[in-house]
């Protein structure tokens, strides 16, 4: 018996509604035989938890990275612009309504600051008056140098950021800056989410964290960018520490 038209319109039907049920289900673009992952690396066939090595693991690797978006932590919310490398970083912080920027190369490690910032909860007026607009290099021993060298500091940051808590499950394929990604999440999505490159090297690209601690964007993955000591006529040194602010 040959089914008439309108019984294979109807199956026609029925086969899409069932593929489109299936594909949302799990990231897939389509059905009868079509590969979700042409063209891509690979990534996305990977189980979640192989997804997040290969993110961490091309991130460690890279050379450079820049990351923007803001990071919740001890009770205050920073917003960064950071461009990292191995030998230091440079960008800048708002905290609080202040905005600051952090140079640091090698072990020196500089803070450029409007008076505002330095005389904060009743500083040294005058002080913050020398200090405004300048490149202050931070003393090591001085407690602001371990709080500010963690945000120029590539290792440290991306490990500390690049987490996600609970269970790592798959939430399907998605798209960042015009990138296709496959997205992970941790206890769905509680756990926070991250976006991992389909394209070329397997690169975090975006990062929700976990208890809505903020949102970073990854980009410039491996590209160099100058990284030098401000002129001797920008740069400050107050001395063994910083005036308290």
């Amino acid at each position: 018996m040959t089914a008439t038209p309108r019984r294979r319109t109807r199956r026609a039907a029925l086969v899409g509604a069932v593929c489109a049920l299936a594909v949302a289900g799990t990231g897939l673009t389509g059905c009868g035989g079509e590969d979700p992952d042409a063209g891509t690396n690979g990534v996305g066939k990977l189980p979640p938890d192989k997804i997040q090595a290969k993110a961490r693991t091309a991130a460690e690797s890279a050379q450079a990275v820049r990351l923007h978006g803001t990071v919740a932590a001890g009770g205050s919310t920073y917003t960064l612009d950071m461009q990292l490398k191995a030998d230091g970083g440079t960008g800048s912080v708002d905290a609080e309504g202040t905005t600051f920027r952090l140079l640091r190369v090698g072990e020196q490690l500089f803070l450029k600051a409007d008076a505002g910032f330095w005389s904060h909860d009743g500083g040294d007026a005058a002080a913050a008056g020398k200090l405004a607009g300048k490149y202050v290099k931070v003393p090591p021993g001085d407690p602001a140098y371990k709080k500010f060298s963690g945000f120029t500091d590539k290792d440290v940051l991306l490990d500390g950021l690049l987490t996600l808590h609970g269970t790592v499950e798959a939430d399907g394929r998605h798209e960042q800056g015009g990138v296709r990604t496959v997205r992970i999440t941790g206890d769905k999505g509680a756990g926070g989410s991250l976006d991992v490159s389909l394209e070329g090297t397997a690169y975090p690209l975006r990062l929700v964290r976990a208890g809505s601690a903020g949102t970073l964007s990854f980009s410039d993955w491996n590209k160099d960018f100058p990284l030098k000591e401000p002129a001797k006529g920008e740069t400050l040194d107050y001395g063994k520490q910083l005036p308290t602010s």
